[in-house]
């Protein structure tokens, strides 16, 4: 059995994922607008997996008998000035679930709760993945700038991207 504070922070951690979902499904539209379809096929796998990892603290928190309290999503922004913007945005929200699992973490350890540090560490080694993709993203869109055969490129790279 999970004790509140801990059922309270994953609740928490299921309406991030949830809301990453909803913001990379905003920025798949946004791509779509702008006739780039291997970005907005990216965009639409990255929200497939957002809502996988909100699946996972939500199945974890019924394993562990919590009661998961599914709150409104935030709604997410839906333009941006450009793809790098929009992959600079993804970054930085990247980072931000980094913080949030890494917190997790830290009340797991303080409430010595073993089974969630384990579980936890599937998602900090995750974090490290997403990051580096998404920097490396905004790495290939900057060197791209305003060259429409090097966006066309990044586009069919990005637009080769499966669901696992």
């Amino acid at each position: 059995m999970i004790n509140k504070k801990l059922e309270s922070a994953l609740n928490k951690q299921i309406n991030e994922e949830m809301f990453s979902a909803y913001l990379y499904l905003s920025m798949s539209v946004y791509f779509q607008q702008l006739n780039l379809g291997g970005f907005a096929s990216w965009m639409k796998v990255q929200a497939q997996e957002e809502m996988s990892h909100a699946m996972k603290f939500f199945h974890f928190l019924e394993e562990m008998e919590g009661r998961v309290a599914l709150k409104a999503i935030q709604e997410p922004e839906s333009k941006w000035p450009s793809p790098l913007a929009a992959f600079t945005a993804a970054l930085k929200h990247e980072r931000h679930i980094t913080g949030c699992i890494n917190d997790l973490y830290r009340l797991a350890l303080a409430e010595s709760c073993y089974p969630m540090q384990i579980m936890l560490q599937w998602f900090i080694k995750e974090q490290v993945e997403e990051e580096a993709t998404a920097a490396q993203i905004v790495h290939e869109l900057t060197q791209v700038k305003d060259s429409p055969q090097g966006l066309w490129m990044v586009n069919r790279e990005l637009g080769a991207r499966k669901a696992s």
